[in-house]
């Protein structure tokens, strides 16, 4: 860990990099499912969705039924989803291994920290709180915090502005293509996780540094910051 952060803000995306969301966003996309008597579908099945907001895992778990709605019964489905992750936002959902730790140590040598995501703000927040971890962050940015939201470097940028940081010193962390194309176009630094949702390697998608574990956060943070 550099000892002196003092200036750098560190923005985290949220489902897939933080928290391990997929128990709960995978409970309420099987719960609207029940609602039209289909079959649950594992959490690995959804996987590859998660990151692409709430709307795509409902139209995933519905193509893998074979099964189509119209748009009103779409947006019904869409209210329920969400009224009932509220409720469950936090039953299966877990910090990864080393998230608080790494977190109190950053703030310790200086930083602020930021979220970055496309789950709406509401919701991350209540998410965030619900596991302790609220307090830690500066500025929490949602998909509806700003007219714009990821890819569209304007959610980055407005994320480190909100928690009064500078986009010169900032690195954007995350699990996704989604992740790394904001930061690119943000002119921000990246690291990858690979432990998230993506459907294809993070590698791929070419971040500043990859980590397999948070334990390897810290030196990751000082190539890219170097």
């Amino acid at each position: 860990m550099p000892l002196d952060l003092t200036g750098t803000t560190i923005v985290f995306d949220l489902d897939g990099t933080l928290v391990d969301t997929a128990p709960d966003l995978a409970a309420a996309t099987n719960h609207v499912l029940s609602l039209l008597d289909l079959s649950p579908i594992s959490v690995a099945e959804l996987h590859p969705f998660i990151g692409h907001g709430s709307k795509a895992m409902i139209d995933a778990g519905l193509r893998l039924h074979e099964a189509a709605v119209t748009a009103d019964e779409l947006t019904r489905l869409h209210d329920q989803f969400l009224a009932f992750y509220a409720d469950n936002v936090a039953v299966g959902s877990q910090p990864f291994e080393g998230v608080p730790d790494l977190l109190d140590g950053l703030l310790a040598a200086g930083a602020r920290l930021a979220v970055c995501t496309n789950k709406v703000e509401r919701l991350s927040k209540l998410l965030l709180r619900e596991l302790a971890l609220e307090a830690k962050f500066a500025a929490v940015a949602g998909r509806d915090t700003f007219p714009v939201f990821k890819p569209a470097p304007g959610h980055l940028i407005g994320a480190i502005e909100m928690a009064g940081g500078h986009v010169r010193r900032a690195v954007m962390v995350g699990d996704s293509e989604v992740d790394i194309a904001t930061a690119l176009a943000a002119k921000v630094p990246s690291i990858g996780v690979t432990f998230g949702y993506t459907p294809r390697p993070i590698a791929e998608f070419g971040p500043d540094a990859l980590i397999d574990h948070f334990r390897e956060f810290p030196a990751a943070l000082q190539r890219v910051l170097a």
